[in-house]
């Protein structure tokens, strides 16, 4: 006995320094990232010294004598904070994801690598301007001094992948407009998937699925023309894809929407311009975006002060503020990507017809590496248009083509740099005209009083609407060049005293060149307007309040009707009375506390299935539900024809006919009961932030272990709003009703006084779970709050918390 006690006492010893030796081993993993933020730095090639303040919340205000000093200091500093996923979007752009995550993203990595985002960079280096060459150098030079000097204090992803980050070059910090370009377009998904809808049901209700971008009443640039014929427009086929459902998995499909407006000083209660934006990116951790501020200053005098957002790994602000001018950016929504239907040569599988001769297409042979596996030979097939895509979704009797905007030559970089150093708005123009690949309508204003917007983006002339599958054999759907810069819509001064974007459509239908069918339904430019045109002068403040507006006008759209619809029902039971009472009393707003908020989202998905699903089938029904511009544009396109006989509304599995107040009531009564069953009998307790959460999750917090040690993922968190909202925490229809995308930052920015200039961001500064700044501004954005973004180095250095002197070794 008294030797069992005593190997039981020696068990429970070893177990209990198993435990402790193992946390304090994930405690190492998980903290020898995290930086000093005080500690002086010696780097090579340094000819002045640069000082790096930071703020309360990390945020790095940078300092230096020279440009090139400077960008060397950014690159040591992003590094610091972001550099696991800077490599982890390095590799998205040159397909080697599998090397790291095994072979599931084999397919995704061959995709990337089909679109030719490194060609596209060095195209863009051959053409880019010495001086912005030797700045990303000095950049790339200061990511590799940083990975140098800390090979052992690397972020826990390394040491949990079990790789170390290669050398930076400048070619990857140029592959990232590749990758925004990519995670910008819109077609590539949505054609694919009209094409399939045409396959399954009759002409007459497909016709009703496609946008119909004439009803929508709200444009951004409704006094925009330019004296020319419009496009013809051919039948309508499409075709293929969805491999890039891997990337939104990892995190790494950002984009979805954006808001942003202006007013002059005529607007505002300052008298100066007052600038606003929130791109509505993807919601993960570590955020999308990286607050900083970046000087150069010499014998008292700035040559530049640039503060907003940048891209990890690539070192200017993308959208921000200088002295002299404030930018900020949406989508356009462009129709930029074309698919052509190849003839291929019976004799030769390498050659296609074009203009009556067989030509041979370009074949490149790719070796993917895999991680905990042997590498694999895949082959590459292009035409004069693009990569033969069809292989991405198992299409072998047909070869499908691409033509993508962002194979063509753009140059971002230069656009931004020039940005970053714009005093007026012929400087803003000179700096956009080459931001074409990654289409943005781009807001503006300058301490000079004026304010604009523009169109910046690589519009095809081509024939057709451009969503047609085209016939490839000969050119005549070939894209004919682009809409010149001066022909784009743009603002500049309205005489009502703001200007306003929100994924609308972009002008009239009188505008010669197609642009999308792809627009956003106009609910939230629609709101945005009404509160700009609410209040006569407008603060900051009301800046804020409108960054947080949960008011819907996409239930106004809707409810009504439905209300009096189920008021003249007979057969509603006590609990669905109930909650008609709810929803005739509501005011539209989706605060996570309202009941009514819950009833409608729900009843908007039961009205969506019950629409579709019976001529759709399973299987369709489910790839539908990934298309939220597809569903608003049907669910509209109904709503308009409410009166007349609904096309959609019966249920063809039964012998009634269907119309469109029966499809109201039925979809209802489900609602209720689905809620019931859901969330119980008592409607109070469905609130709508009880169901509708925020979860910022990493990409390595979807293994459930790693995210218990290392607590990768933050949430859930109870929100408010929808994708309908000003202010989007929107979900995905296949995932309701777990949020999946929303404001990626808010800056609101007074030309009055750029001190006075608010911000904040989903995440923090630091990419490193342990980080006391990983997601220390996350409670501030879901409260709507924001913290100072000041400007002034008075204020700066009077506010910092840390800071680091880079000087020469």
């Amino acid at each position: 006995m008294k030797l069992f006690k005593k190997i039981l006492i020696g068990l429970v010893i070893v177990i209990i320094l198993a435990i402790i030796a193992g946390y304090l081993y994930v405690r190492h993993l998980a903290t020898k990232g995290i930086p000093d933020y005080n500690r002086d730095v010696k780097l090579q090639h340094m000819k002045e010294t640069v000082t790096v303040y930071r703020d309360p919340f990390a945020v790095p205000h940078v300092y230096g004598k020279n440009e090139e000093d400077l960008y060397r200091a950014v690159g040591y500093v992003m590094a610091q904070d972001r550099l696991w996923q800077m490599d982890l979007m390095r590799r998205v752009t040159t397909g080697r994801l599998s090397e790291i995550f095994g072979k599931d993203l084999v397919n995704t990595d061959l995709l990337m690598r089909a679109l030719r985002i490194t060609d596209k960079s060095k195209l863009i280096l051959s053409k880019t301007d010495k001086t912005i060459l030797i700045l990303l150098e000095a950049f790339a030079d200061g990511v590799n001094q940083y990975i140098d000097k800390n090979k052992n204090k690397l972020p826990p992803e390394f040491s949990i992948l079990g790789y170390v980050p290669e050398k930076w070059e400048v070619i990857h910090s140029v592959n990232l407009v590749g990758y925004m370009a990519w995670d910008l377009t819109v077609p590539w998904a949505s054609e694919v998937l009209l094409y399939q809808l045409a396959q399954k049901v009759e002409p007459d209700k497909f016709k009703e699925m496609i946008p119909n971008i004439s009803i929508h009443e709200t444009s951004i640039f409704p006094d925009f023309s330019l004296p020319a014929s419009k496009t013809s427009e051919p039948d309508l086929q499409a075709c293929l894809l969805e491999e890039t459902q891997k990337l939104a998995d990892l995190g790494l499909v950002v984009f979805n929407g954006s808001n942003n407006w202006a007013v002059s000083g005529k607007k505002s209660v300052t008298g100066k311009p007052v600038l606003a934006n929130d791109m509505h990116l993807g919601l993960f951790a570590p955020g999308i975006w990286y607050q900083m501020h970046q000087v150069v200053e010499s014998d008292g005098k700035e040559t530049l002060n640039v503060t907003g957002v940048v891209l990890p790994g690539q070192p200017f602000v993308v959208a921000g503020h200088n002295h002299f001018i404030a930018w900020g950016m949406t989508n356009v929504m462009l129709d930029d990507m074309d698919f052509y239907l190849e003839k291929i040569n019976p004799a030769n599988p390498d050659q296609y017809r074009f203009n009556g001769e067989w030509h041979h297409m370009e074949i490149r042979n790719e070796t993917i590496k895999i991680r905990g596996g042997n590498p694999v030979q895949k082959e590459l097939k292009f035409t004069h248009r693009g990569p033969i895509v069809s292989q991405f979704k198992g299409i072998k009797e047909k070869a499908i083509s691409m033509r993508w905007m962002g194979n063509e030559y753009s140059n971002e970089l230069r656009s931004v740099y020039l940005l970053n150093r714009a005093k007026n708005w012929e400087d803003f123009r000179n700096a956009v005209k080459t931001f074409t690949a990654i289409s943005q309508n781009i807001v503006y204003a300058d301490v000079d009083g004026n304010i604009g917007l523009q169109i910046c983006a690589g519009i095809p002339i081509r024939e057709g609407n451009g969503i047609s599958m085209a016939p490839g054999e000969t050119d005549q759907y070939d894209w004919k060049g682009i809409v010149p810069f001066e022909e784009l819509p743009y603002s500049f001064n309205p005489e009502k005293g703001h200007v306003s974007s929100a994924n609308n459509k972009s002008v009239n239908d009188d505008y010669p060149y197609y642009i999308s069918h792809w627009f956003y339904v106009p609910d939230r430019i629609n709101r945005i307007r009404e509160m700009l045109a609410k209040v006569k002068q407008l603060s900051i403040d009301d800046f804020k309040r409108m960054h947080g507006d949960f008011k819907s006008k996409h239930v106004e759209r809707f409810l009504a009707d439905i209300i009096i619809i189920l008021k003249e029902s007979a057969d509603l039971n006590e609990d669905e009375r109930e909650a008609l009472a709810r929803l005739s009393t509501w005011n539209g707003v989706l605060s996570k506390e309202s009941t009514a908020a819950t009833i409608f989202e729900h009843m908007y998905m039961v009205m969506v299935k019950n629409l579709v699903k019976d001529e759709l089938g399973e299987t369709l029904y489910r790839r539908y539900l990934g298309d939220k511009t597809l569903i608003r544009n049907l669910m509209v396109n109904t709503w308009k024809n409410k009166d007349t006989q609904c096309k959609w509304c019966d249920d063809i599995n039964t012998e009634k006919k269907e119309t469109f107040n029966d499809w109201i009531r039925t979809s209802f009564k489900e609602t209720i009961r689905l809620l019931q069953a859901k969330l119980g009998s008592n409607p109070d307790k469905w609130q709508w932030g009880k169901i509708h959460k925020l979860i910022l999750g990493h990409p390595l917090g979807r293994i459930k272990l790693l995210d218990t040690l290392f607590k990768f993922n933050r949430g859930p968190f109870e929100v408010g709003g929808s994708f309908h909202t000003v202010c989007p925490y929107s979900y995905s229809f296949r995932n309701p009703f777990v949020s999946d995308y929303g404001a990626s930052h808010r800056h609101i920015y007074s030309t009055a006084n750029w001190d006075e200039s608010q911000t904040v961001i989903p995440t923090g500064t630091s990419g490193i779970p342990a980080s006391p700044f990983y997601c220390d501004q996350t409670k501030l954005y879901l409260e709507n709050k924001y913290h100072s973004d000041f400007f002034s180095k008075p204020l700066v250095v009077k506010n910092a918390k840390f800071k680091m002197v880079i000087s020469g070794e």
